[in-house]
Order: structure tokens, then sequence, then C-alpha cells
């Protein structure tokens, strides 16, 4: 029985030795991309997103965010969550197509940016891509993403949560609509 127990133990450490060797292997730098349709002309869908105060009413896993005032460039946002207190900076702000949004904090094991890039659509909505230029600073966290969740996991839940979460759209006028899609119908389309 002990024999077994220590058989375990060496297999644990080991996974834990070549999860970290993997991490030191792959680049700390990566870019990832993820889009998604939104029923919605951009200025209303610039507009929820630049909402920052609003995100814990329809953002799964946000429940804070400090922001004061109006969105502008420069400005410095907290979200809080199941992933504690991340800050964020506004780089940059172009109404109502891009936005350019930095994370500010330098005791996380990753940093980058976020940019939103909206294009309105034939269909009379918007599609929404975000690319990611992140660091992830940890190599356990580095294997983890990349082998994983993936770098668009992130984003992919984000993207969710503003087409429809649970039915509730952050655009009411376009709650019907909303309701009828699911997102089998409506895959994201990641960007090389």
């Amino acid at each position: 029985m002990l024999r077994w127990a220590l058989y375990g133990l060496a297999g644990i450490a080991a996974f834990v030795v070549l999860t970290i060797v993997v991490g030191w292997s792959l680049p700390v730098a990566h870019r990832a991309s993820a889009t998604r349709s939104i029923a919605a002309p951009p200025e209303q869908v610039f507009a929820v997103i630049t909402d920052f105060a609003r995100y814990p009413e329809w953002r799964t896993g946000v429940t804070r965010v400090d922001a004061a005032g109006a969105p502008k460039v420069g400005q410095l946002i907290r979200e809080f969550g199941r992933n504690g207190e991340i800050p964020y900076r506004v780089q940059t702000l172009e109404p109502p197509r891009r936005l350019v949004m930095a994370i500010a904090g330098s005791d996380l094991p990753f940093g980058g940016t976020w940019t939103y890039d909206l294009r309105a659509n034939a269909t009379g909505g918007t599609d929404v891509t975000i690319t990611e230029h992140g660091e992830i600073y940890t190599p356990v966290f580095r294997t983890r993403a990349r082998f994983v969740f993936g770098y668009e996991a992130t984003m992919n839940g984000f993207l969710t949560d503003l087409e429809n979460r649970g039915g509730r759209s952050p655009f009411p006028q376009n709650r019907a609509v909303w309701g009828q899609r699911s997102l089998g119908q409506r895959p994201y389309r990641p960007l090389s």
C-alpha cells in the first residue's frame, strides 16, 4: 500500500515538473482573437461595452466595478469578481468603433491589452472582435492557458455574456431577437 502511495506521489511530482518545464518553453507573450456578431448597431454595443459600472448586471463572474464618470482615455477601472481585483486603464477610446484596455496592475500573474473592434455588418448588427495581446508570467499558468482552457476563453466568455446572458440582453429593445439565438447557431470565429 505504501509503495502505491509513493508511486502516486512520484507521478504527481512528475506531472508538476513537466507542467513547469512546458510552461518555461512557451513564450510569455501571445496574441489571440475572437469575434461574435451582435444583433445591435455599433453605437449601442459600444455604449454597453464602455458602461463599465454596469458590467455586474450582465457579465458572468463580475461582482463590482469601480469606474468614475464617463469613459475617457487614461481612466482607471477596477473590476472585482471571481478572479479578485483586476485594474484596467483605458488606452484608446474611439466611439463607436474601437476601445483598447490595458491591465494596469503589475502584481498580477498576467498582463497585456484587449482591443475591441466594432464593425457594422450587413444585417444591421455589429461584428465585435476582441484581440488580446497578452503576457503570462508564470510557467504553470502559461501551460494551462495554452493547453487547458485556451487563450480565447475569457474573450469568448465576454462575447457570450454580451450576446446573451441567460436570455437577458444588455440591449433591452433587442431582447426578443436575442432570446431566439443559441451559441450552437452562432459560433465564434477566431482570427489568425
